[in-house]
């Protein structure tokens, strides 16, 4: 395997440092406006899920991507 290959791979991988970051901001951001507004817990936890699930997203993208520069040669 190319040098350029594993360090494009590492880099691909590191998309799932982002996906985390943003999902940790999101959950506290999001248990913050329910101890505010308990009556609008539904709302929050549905546009918390949606957020997260399009964070983990980029993240497997990244995963996808790092397996594909491996893989094919």
């Amino acid at each position: 395997m190319n040098a350029l290959m594993a360090i494009g791979a590492g880099i691909a991988v590191l998309t799932g440092f982002g996906a985390g970051i943003g999902i940790g901001i999101a959950s506290g951001k999001a248990s913050e406006a329910i101890a505010r507004q308990p009556e609008a817990e539904k709302k929050i936890n549905k546009t918390f899920i949606l957020g997260a699930a399009l964070a983990e997203a980029t993240a497997i993208y990244g995963l996808i991507i790092a397996l594909i520069i491996i893989l094919v040669k």
